[in-house]
């Protein structure tokens, strides 16, 4: 039987954690919900030893870890869950509630990078093609499709050329479409802001559905670039998501392979095909650390192989002849 105090002590800790996280960190909700998710599943394990997440030493952590395996669950899943638990107990460790670290001397599973999916420039002109003559079905009035119609392609073309994370896009606040029409200022994971170029494509665009978006709104008032009369008051991912897999059925392509997260690994990976600087990418999609960039290095190798093909003057000759 579990003991429910040392489960309330145990959630106690974790609320503190997630709390210093949003306070000294600057911590997203979408993270702090993924840290109290993956903290919650260990806790769970561990209660049905006894024990309390505050509690556990090296040997619960790597039979967590072994039962995470058993389960079938990936080598990612299993380090971003060791990662969630190595700083909560560094957390413990640094407030004084405990004396040791039981993640110290535990290796975390050794993960492959897979290649990020991608789309080609060809399929990315058909997406934003499709985008300009969708009409939604559900809307009798004109000015409401129209109104739809502009919000998408204002989307996708922010989306294609700002690479921006989708939670981002949709919570890009009115503000940042009204100041240098060049740039987006865009407040990042951490609170981080950066500025990131608009394409002539993406201005006009933008230019384009604003007075649509004042005559929806009518009187009411609304911060957000995409308003919307949900919870969170501008549209949510889960719906932008789904307006851009029917996107792609319209556009004839595989929805498997069109996400939002593809449309950015698409900026990254055509950028750095025409010449793009790594750093340059890694500072307009907000990467903290360049080797979390360096993903998209397989791009580089194959620029870097055509222009040995194309420029290197040994490479236009054939074999030496004996």
């Amino acid at each position: 039987m579990v003991n429910e105090s040392s489960d309330e002590t145990g959630q106690h800790h974790i609320d503190a954690f997630l709390e210093m996280l949003s306070a000294e960190r600057g911590a997203a909700r979408n993270t702090l919900d993924a840290y109290q998710r993956d903290l919650k599943d260990f806790a769970g394990f561990l209660a049905t030893r006894g024990k309390d997440v505050a509690g556990a030493q090296t040997m619960d952590v790597r039979d967590y870890l072994e039962n995470l395996s058993t389960q079938g669950l990936s080598a990612s899943t299993a380090a971003r869950r060791l990662s969630a638990i190595r700083q909560f107990h560094g957390f413990l460790y640094a407030d004084g509630i405990r004396t040791d670290d039981p993640c110290g001397a535990i290796e975390g599973p050794r993960r492959a990078r897979p290649l990020p999916k991608t789309l080609t420039v060809e399929e990315v002109d058909k997406l934003l093609a499709a985008a300009r003559l969708v009409e939604d079905g559900r809307s009798q009035e004109e000015t409401v499709r129209a109104y739809k119609r502009a919000r998408l392609v204002c989307l996708m073309e922010v989306l294609y050329a700002t690479g921006l994370r989708v939670s981002e896009l949709v919570g890009l606040p009115l503000s940042a479409a009204k100041g240098d029409g060049r740039f987006l200022t865009i407040s990042g994971k951490g609170g981080r802001e950066r500025l990131v170029p608009l394409s002539e494509a993406a201005r006009l665009a933008i230019d384009e559905y604003l007075p649509l978006r004042v005559q929806r709104l009518g009187d009411a008032v609304s911060p957000w670039l995409f308003p919307s009369r949900g919870r969170q008051g501008h549209l949510t991912r889960h719906r932008f998501a789904q307006l851009l897999k029917d996107l792609s059925q319209a556009a004839r392509l595989d929805t498997g392979r069109v996400s939002p997260h593809t449309l950015r690994h698409a900026f990254a990976s055509h950028l750095l095909a025409n010449g793009a600087d790594l750093r340059a990418v890694q500072q307009m999609l907000g990467h903290a650390d360049i080797s979390t960039t360096q993903i998209y290095t397989h791009v580089l190798d194959g620029r870097l192989k055509a222009l040995v093909t194309e420029h290197h003057p040994l490479a236009k000759k054939g074999p030496a002849s004996g």
